[in-house]
């Protein structure tokens, strides 16, 4: 897991070879004139392998919030507006899964809580990696965010 603002994208380039041209995408990125949608609309930047999601919508507070994970793709998960906070666990430290492993939607979620609790402002943002379980969406109040979607291989 990875925070910090948008000001230092470049410090991750050499973290994964598809790090580059999504991270040109977000500092370039003209987000009003991308559409919402979560997962029925996907904005691609490079086909299946890397795009990003738009999502706007109230945060749902810690107690709200679900741990998930996935396996075929890393989250950068950037506040575009709102108060946002992801809770944060590692995966191996994960117990209680809420159901099998979706493939087709490539998430699992957990019904453990998390020990970390990270405040992603608008202008941040935070890479979470296979390893890594996550509850997004843990702020209150209105949210705007993008989540690219990194294909791990």
């Amino acid at each position: 897991m990875i925070l910090d603002t948008l000001d230092h994208l470049e410090r991750y380039v050499a973290l994964h070879p598809s790090f580059a041209r999504a991270f040109a995408f977000v500092a370039a990125a003209d987000w009003a004139a991308l559409a919402p949608g979560a997962v029925s609309v996907r904005h691609a930047i490079d086909g299946d392998r890397i795009y990003v999601l738009i999502d706007e919508k109230d945060g749902r507070g810690r107690d709200g919030a679900r741990f998930e994970a996935h396996r075929r793709y890393i989250d950068i998960q950037v506040t575009l507006g709102g108060a946002e906070e992801i809770g944060w666990r590692p995966l191996a430290d994960c117990r209680q899964p809420a159901g099998p492993f979706d493939t087709a939607k490539d998430i699992v979620f957990f019904e453990d809580r998390p020990d970390t609790w990270l405040s992603v402002p608008p202008g941040s943002f935070a890479i979470f990696f296979p390893s890594d379980a996550h509850a997004p969406l843990a702020g209150r109040g209105p949210l705007k965010k993008a989540v690219v979607k990194i294909a791990v291989q």
